[in-house]
């Protein structure tokens, strides 16, 4: 939620205020001669800071003669490189935020959603340090470059005693610091919302049941070793009549007939069968 609303905002306050710059310094030389001075030299800044570019017209106090200066440095690539990224992670935020409302099924469908926006965010989170970090050296080279007192040094009036050269006004950067700490936010943004993507892909929660396997296999083999224990226990016995010499053969305890009214019948016709079979003969 953070990332749907704070992404879009930062990224456009970071270009708006580094895109959409210009700035002004001024200096003065007052010649010897009077009436060959100017004391209102201005000198204007903007995006993209090519300084090599910027031209003024300075006297030389030899006559009406004027010679034409430029500032120096070019220092177009670390701001537009900086504006670049800030420009395309505004317009991805905004369709990421649409993707997020309107089609969080096809967002979630196969996991690509999430893995190709891990990707995405991933790269941001590092083109915005690498920008950021790149526009705050090239703003530092900015501010020395436009700093009056070195403008000053360019101009060959200056570095004659007769004449006097003063440093009226220098540039306001304060829009261009704020676009680097704009830009460091971002930054922070798009790096602490790579824990929050990455949970989306699923691989967290892959992550998170690999190390309960172990555990799993080992409540599993307990549980065998249980069945195959209560197996052996309480698993199938010898017949009861195998115990007792016979197969086939069930006890009958309590009632007439049983076992030991069998043994008494059979001993006796052990006994009396040979006596009939003599007497008959």
């Amino acid at each position: 939620m953070c990332m749907v609303i704070f992404a879009p905002l930062f990224a456009i306050f970071a270009f708006a205020t580094c895109g959409g710059y210009s700035g002004e310094l001024r200096v003065s030389v007052d010649c010897a001669n009077r009436t060959q001075s100017d004391l209102r030299i201005d000198i204007g800044i903007a995006y993209p800071f090519r300084l090599h570019q910027v031209n003024f017209d300075v006297p030389t106090c030899e006559g009406k003669r004027k010679e034409n200066l430029s500032l120096i440095g070019d220092f177009s690539s670390s701001a537009e490189f900086f504006v670049t990224i800030a420009v395309f992670a505004f317009l991805y935020s905004l369709a990421a935020t649409v993707v997020y409302i309107f089609f969080q099924n096809k967002y979630r469908e196969n996991n690509r959603g999430p893995l190709i926006d891990f990707i995405v965010t991933v790269v941001f989170s590092f083109m915005w340090l690498v920008s950021s970090s790149a526009w705050a050296k090239g703003l530092s080279d900015v501010k020395v470059a436009t700093d009056p007192d070195e403008v000053l040094l360019l101009i060959s009036a200056c570095k004659q005693p007769s004449n006097k050269c003063m440093a009226l006004r220098s540039p306001v950067m304060s829009s261009l610091n704020t676009s680097v700490v704009f830009g460091f936010l971002n930054f922070i943004l798009w790096a602490g919302n790579i824990w929050f993507v990455f949970k989306e892909t699923g691989w967290h929660a892959s992550g998170q049941r690999y190390p309960q396997e172990p555990m799993e296999k080992q409540s599993g083999s307990q549980s065998l070793n249980q069945g195959g224990y209560n197996q052996d226990s309480y698993g199938p016995t010898p017949p009861f009549n195998q115990q007792q010499g016979g197969f086939g053969q069930q006890p009958n305890f309590g009632q007439p007939g049983g076992l030991g009214q069998q043994n008494y019948n059979q001993a006796r016709y052990n006994q009396t069968g040979p006596t009939s079979f003599a007497n008959q003969i």
